[in-house]
């Protein structure tokens, strides 16, 4: 069995973010982790490797630095590492991003692809679907649970507040809530390993079947009209009170705001 899983490199939010001109993040001036839901994606195909002797390749898309990232998956247990980095594929929106990934991946064999939900500094949850649409094969979202059975994929699927249970044949991709699992830690040996072997480094001309106008800034049709950090909340307000007039004053507040 052959699992590839997409996984990005996003800003660590404690830390602040940063902006171009053009509103895209300054991603080279930020501190940098894994993407939450794409780790448990990599921890679920690393299980399945632990179980079927799977092969799992890590593929990210990103600047020079996104290679820190593939190192850190390479040392959690992934096979191979390889990095989609050129200047004109910057300031990609969700749909260039997923064509950029897509041409990526037409040049790989694969049972089974996983991607994250969604990134904490997008939280659109569009580009996993999209890269199952560009290449032509089912999707199936939200994964809390990931089964394989022969060639099929079985996956319970959150929904509310309860779940569905889907089965799709492979190929197929499968998008990772962060829940699904608890993604295990690097080992030494695999940190040792991991920065010792050799990344594989796409550019555009490694892209297939992807035309120029569907990628970077230049083929987004994402645009954005104003983008700040986050804002500060105000300063709270203070009260003392004796036990019985703060519970009369918190009812007050609460149904004051339409809470009850």
């Amino acid at each position: 069995m052959k699992i590839v899983v997409c996984v990005k490199q996003v800003p660590d939010t404690k830390g602040g973010v940063k902006f171009n001109p053009d509103g895209t993040l300054d991603r080279a001036a930020m501190l940098t982790i894994m993407n939450p839901d794409d780790k448990a994606g990599l921890e679920a195909a690393l299980r399945l490797k632990d179980q079927y002797g799977a092969e799992v390749t890590v593929v990210t898309m990103g600047l020079p630095k996104a290679e820190e990232v593939l190192r850190e998956a390479m040392a959690m247990g992934a096979d191979k590492g390889i990095l989609v980095t050129d200047r004109v594929l910057g300031g990609a929106d969700t749909w260039a991003t997923s064509q950029t990934l897509a041409g990526a991946l037409r040049n790989l064999d694969y049972d089974l692809i996983i991607t994250g939900r969604q990134a904490i500094d997008g939280d659109t949850a569009q580009v996993g679907p999209q890269i199952s649409e560009h290449l032509g094969i089912p999707v199936i979202s939200y994964a809390q649970k990931i089964e394989i059975e022969g060639d099929s994929v079985i996956v319970e699927r959150q929904y509310d507040d309860r779940y569905h249970v889907l089965k799709a044949k492979m190929p197929c991709l499968v998008t990772a809530l962060a829940e699904l699992n608890e993604p295990r830690y690097m080992t030494p040996g695999g940190i040792f390993d991991a920065y010792n072997a050799e990344i594989t480094v796409w550019g555009r001309a490694d892209l297939k079947d992807v035309e120029d106008s569907n990628l970077g800034l230049k083929g987004s049709p994402t645009q954005i009209a104003r983008a700040s950090d986050k804002v500060r909340k105000g300063q709270g307000e203070k009260v003392t009170l004796d036990p019985a007039e703060s519970v009369a004053y918190i009812m007050d507040k609460l149904k004051e705001k339409h809470v009850i």
